[in-house]
């Protein structure tokens, strides 16, 4: 099997298909498929850092960020370069091996974009990949970024194309597929996902999957958030999502993005073990690691360690990557 043959043209008939399939059908095929295109028992760990925190003019719902909500985060300037290293360097002892790093801006200036690219070359002089979002970028901002070694860039989609101007009405769609586009073209490795539990239907849920796996190169990362509710937010009351639901759209991604990391990313912290084991099994092979997603808290590094000795998971670190992409099914 090649990346060549990785379809580009799913109907919405058929991802909904995928979604409704009966749970047990559907796992095995997303782990079947899974087993093609990596390790088995293997996960990708990044580690997350806010570098410049509230005050966004963005209003995303969601967000906690958005200076259009009143939810008491404490404003951060940029960080300095020293207390990002630092971080950099804690996270990588904990067996992160991608330092992503995060700025509440709805764009950066080009002045501001000159100081996170001295905070890349920073974090790749200790060894790490590097990963930043710091919302939209204009081309010539996308090709700085590749020059200074960027190796990911994150721009969610968030949820359906449909479904989106009930979430965010500063920002269109359009100029979240226009980013990815410079980002693409610049020849940086993209990150993109979107959130569960909005208040989306499953068939908004089949609409941003299709968006996702129909892009002209699937995201290299594909991150499924599921809602943190912060109290202040327009979405603080938004009723919680069935568990099962997220399996089921880790199970579709997988299908539809077989080649792709699947990261399991916001809202881990409030999952049981046994509903995160369930989204490995459905193919997720990532985690944000680190007692904090950017202003969220997230799963404990000792609760995550326990959790992957418990299921046999391997981190990339340990075994010197060696990714397989793809190879031939395990029997």
């Amino acid at each position: 099997m090649s990346t060549n043959n990785l379809r580009h043209d799913w109907t919405l008939s058929e991802i909904s298909a995928l979604l409704d399939s009966p749970l047990m059908d559907l796992i095995l095929q997303a782990q079947t498929l899974h087993r093609q295109y990596f390790v088995p028992n293997h996960i990708q760990i990044s580690a997350l850092l806010s570098i410049k925190t509230g005050a966004c003019p963005e209003d995303c719902g969601y967000c906690s960020q958005s200076a259009k909500h009143n939810t008491d985060l404490e404003l951060e300037r940029l960080l300095p370069k020293e207390q990002v290293v630092a971080a950099a360097t804690q996270a990588r002892a904990n067996g992160a091996h991608r330092f992503c790093m995060g700025a509440a801006w709805r764009n950066p200036t080009d002045t501001n974009l000159e100081r996170v690219l001295e905070l890349i070359t920073a974090v790749k002089d200790l060894g790490m990949e590097t990963c930043v979002t710091l919302g939209m970028l204009t081309a010539p901002q996308a090709l700085r970024l590749k020059a200074a070694g960027l190796d990911y860039y994150n721009h969610n989609l968030d949820t359906s194309p449909e479904f989106y101007p009930q979430v965010i009405t500063t920002r269109t769609y359009q100029d979240r597929l226009e980013t990815l586009t410079h980002v693409r073209t610049a020849g940086i490795k993209i990150c993109s996902g979107g959130i569960l539990g909005l208040g989306e239907s499953r068939t908004d849920r089949a609409s941003l999957l299709q968006q996702l796996s129909n892009l002209p190169q699937h995201p290299d990362s594909v991150p499924i958030n599921l809602l943190v509710k912060v109290a202040g937010t327009p979405l603080a009351q938004t009723p919680d999502l069935d568990p099962i639901e997220l399996v089921r759209v880790i199970a579709a991604a997988r299908i539809l993005m077989p080649a792709s990391h699947i990261r399991l990313s916001a809202g881990r912290h409030n999952m049981s073990d046994e509903l995160q084991a369930l989204c490995f099994l459905a193919g997720s092979n990532s985690v944000f690691y680190g007692d904090r997603l950017l202003t969220t808290a997230n799963s404990t590094v000792d609760h995550d360690q326990n959790l992957f000795t418990r299921l046999g998971l391997t981190h990339e670190t340990v075994i010197n990557k060696q990714h397989l992409t793809p190879r031939a099914c395990s029997r």
